[in-house]
Formats: structure tokens, C-alpha cells, sequence
């Protein structure tokens, strides 16, 4: 959603754009490109991405600054780059193309690799500890909680029972037997909603993003936007959930009474799940998930 995605921030004031989810630099390139008067601070937990961000955002010089950090850590990377003030934030969660399409990274059911699944390589548990040291009802549950896969307990059974696994093949087939054969023949590949629940436990997707969401609200100033790309259900309910928490400052009072609770609203609502147009998804499939939210700071 690159357009969708300049036409946001056309109208933010000059300043410091964060890109808390850098990846390649798509939109970072473009936001730089549109407004001259703009300057990106990228963040990726991801080295390759970094290196390659770097590579393409260089002819922007001293207007674009890049970190390696998680985005929950986003106050952090302000401080250490001397920024005060955000004119807006971008958020486009998920995995990028390039991850997925790098066998050894271990994302995808679709490549023969070991089983690792880590945005940072640096730190942190792999899908492979969480596959072979987790209990099945801790399975079951993150199976079913992350990804809403209806045969979660039935996965989580057969993963127990053939361990140790340590490839992305090995799971993805034991995840189709798990899995009823009509069910099987619906809705792409068996194995899809098992591992991007694993994804997001291992990088504790769902447990930074409002801490993070949050943060960017709060370093926005007047006028600037915080813009959220998700693509599935369990990042988009915490974003509007979050979202909702700044445009009533947390209020409780009933709707048909004056709030009394003093709460104070922060945002107001841009763009309430705005979805790829049909030139873009039949330029790229893999945006059919991508739901735009953005609101704007009071």
C-alpha cells in the first residue's frame, strides 16, 4: 500500500517519520521522496534488512537514520539519535517477502530448512525450542491463541508424539497428517496457520506491539499520524484496541452520559481498516491480508 501509505503522511508537519518495522525500505524510500522536509528514523531487528535498507536509503544522507532494535524499544532509538519528536509513525507488521522467501530463515512451510523463525538471529528462543520443549497444552494454546487454528489441540498432539522436529518440512507434514483430510483440501496450505502462530511466539509479536503502538502515540506531536499495516486478526484487534484507548483517553462513562472522568482524548481516527485496492492485490497477492489503520494526534 505504498500510495495509501504517502498520502498519510502528505499532510504531517515537517520533521522525523519513524519506520519502527523498516524491512526493506520500500516505504521509507517513498515517504523521503514525496517530502523533501521529512526525515525517516528505520528500526529492524532484522541485520539484513538493515544492510539492505541502508543500501537503499543512502542517497537520502543525514535525512535518513537507521537502528537495530526491537520497536518496543522505539523511545530508546530516539534518544540515542538525539530525536525529541515524531511527525509520525509507520508500522507495517508482519514478515517481509524476503524473509519468507529465504529458505534458511525458517518462516516458510514451503522451503526444507531448520526450524528457527527469529526476526533478530542474535537472541531468543527458535520455533525449534518451542516445538520440542513446550508441553501440548502450552502448543495447543499458542496455536489456537496466535493463529485461531480450529485443530490446534489435534497439531499440538501429533507434534509431541513425533518429537524431536527439527526442519520446516518435517513440522509441515506433521501439522497436514494432524489435520482432517476435507480440511485439508480448504484454505491453502495445512501447515500456514501453525506457523505463523510459531513466528509470533518466538518474536513476541503480540506482547511488544502495544507497548510500542503506545509509544509512538505518545512521541507523536500535533498534527502528526501513526499509521498501522497488520494482517491478521490478532494484531489488528490490539491496534484498534489501542486505538480506541487514545481517541477516548480510556473514558468509561456510559455513551449517553457526559464523561465525567476526566479522560482525554489524544487521537482522532484517519483510516478504520482501509484494504489494498484491486490494482495492488493483483500486483501482489501476499497484500491481500493488509489492513490500514491510522489515526492523527490532537
Amino acid at each position: 500500500m505504498r500510495d495509501e501509505i504517502i498520502d498519510v503522511f502528505s499532510t504531517v508537519p515537517s520533521g522525523v517519520v519513524l519506520d519502527a518495522t523498516l524491512g526493506g525500505a520500500g516505504h521509507s524510500e517513498a515517504i523521503l521522496d514525496a517530502r523533501p522536509d521529512l526525515s525517516v528514523l528505520g528500526l529492524d531487528q532484522d541485520t539484513d534488512a538493515l544492510a539492505a535498507a541502508r543500501a537503499r536509503l543512502a542517497r537520502f544522507g543525514s535525512r535518513a537514520q537507521v537502528r537495530h532494535c526491537r520497536f518496543d524499544r522505539l523511545v530508546d532509538a530516539m534518544g540515542d539519535t538525539g530525536i525529541e519528536q515524531l511527525s509520525g509513525a509507520l508500522f507495517d507488521l508482519g514478515v517481509s517477502s524476503h524473509q519468507f522467501d529465504v529458505p534458511e530463515r525458517g518462516f516458510s512451510y514451503r522451503h526444507d530448512a531448520p526450524l528457527d523463525m527469529r526476526m533478530d538471529t542474535s537472541r531468543g528462543r527458535t520455533a525449534a525450542d518451542i516445538v520440542n520443549q513446550s508441553s501440548e497444552e502450552e502448543l495447543a494454546d499458542v496455536i489456537h491463541g496466535f493463529s485461531d487454528e480450529r485443530f490446534a489441540r489435534r497439531i499440538a498432539r501429533a507434534i509431541c508424539a513425533n518429537r524431536p522436529i527439527a526442519s520446516t518440512a518435517e513440522l509441515a507434514s506433521i501439522v497436514a497428517s494432524a489435520i482432517p483430510a476435507p480440511a485439508r483440501r480448504r484454505g491453502g496450505h495445512p501447515a500456514k496457520r501453525t506457523f505463523q502462530a510459531l513466528r509470533i511466539a518466538v518474536n513476541e509479536e503480540l506482547d511488544v506491539l502495544p507497548v510500542a503502538l503506545d509509544a509512538a502515540i505518545e512521541k507523536t506531536g500535533k498534527g502528526g499520524r501513526v499509521a498501522v499495516l497488520s494482517y491478521h486478526s490478532g494484531e489488528d484487534r490490539i491496534v484498534k484496541e489501542r486505538f480506541t484507548f487514545h481517541r477516548t483517553g480510556g473514558c468509561q462513562c456510559p455513551s449517553n452520559l457526559p464523561c465525567v472522568c476526566g479522560a482525554v482524548a489524544r487521537v482522532d481516527v484517519v483510516r478504520v481498516a482501509s484494504k489494498p485496492s484491486a490494482v495492488e492485490l493483483e500486483r501482489n497477492p501476499r497484500s491481500t491480508s493488509a489492513r490500514l489503520r491510522v489515526v492523527e494526534v490532537r
